[in-house]
């Protein structure tokens, strides 16, 4: 087991070894610390624990080829850029929202406009639906009914961990797949304003 007297050096050894308790040992030791960092930046406790477990799932996913010489360091960072990632979304989606508010009461509002925004709606739509099953679920349940992931746990009678890596799985698949659609609608809603 891996001990805060272990210096982060023998623990990344370990690590690219891919033993999963030495993984869990780095969870456990850092996801708190993580976490606090987080939601003092973003403000919101469910954002805070999605950012902490995407860096995580991440960490694990390319366990085999990443190269990390201060996990410490590393993971701190991860968070850093993971909040100012947050940030950028968040104000995409506010002039989104505003946008959309804005254009909506506005009867002249222009069709290129229009377009846009159908486009949009119907490419989360799809998006969503492609996610896994399950996935798909406990996604709609979060963004489209609001319910916490321990409401979730509790109506699909799963660990709140789980709620949150779907969560989290649903975000970060929803990202890939509109990753070019929402690069090309940042640049141009900033340009209407």
């Amino acid at each position: 087991m891996y001990s805060q007297e272990d210096n982060d050096t023998d623990f990344i050894q370990h690590l690219t070894l891919t033993e999963e308790h030495v993984f869990k040992d780095i969870y456990d030791r850092y996801w708190q610390k993580m976490y606090r960092l987080a939601q003092t930046k973003v403000g919101h406790s469910e954002n805070a624990k999605e950012i902490v477990q995407e860096i995580f799932l991440d960490l694990w996913q390319r366990r085999k080829e990443v190269e990390i010489r201060e996990i410490e360091r590393y993971l701190f960072t991860s968070v850093k850029y993971k909040v100012l990632d947050y940030i950028k979304q968040e104000i995409l989606r506010k002039r989104y929202i505003d946008f959309v508010v804005t254009n909506d009461s506005d009867i002249d509002c222009d069709s290129e406009q229009k377009i846009a925004f159908k486009e949009l709606s119907t490419e989360i739509a799809t998006g969503i639906n492609q996610l896994p099953e399950k996935t798909k679920i406990i996604f709609e349940m979060s963004r489209m009914q609001f319910k916490s992931a321990e409401e979730i746990s509790n109506v699909l009678n799963i660990s709140t961990r789980t709620v949150e890596y779907h969560i989290t799985q649903g975000l970060r698949l929803l990202r890939i797949y509109l990753k070019d659609y929402i690069v090309i609608s940042f640049f141009y809603f900033c340009n209407l304003y």
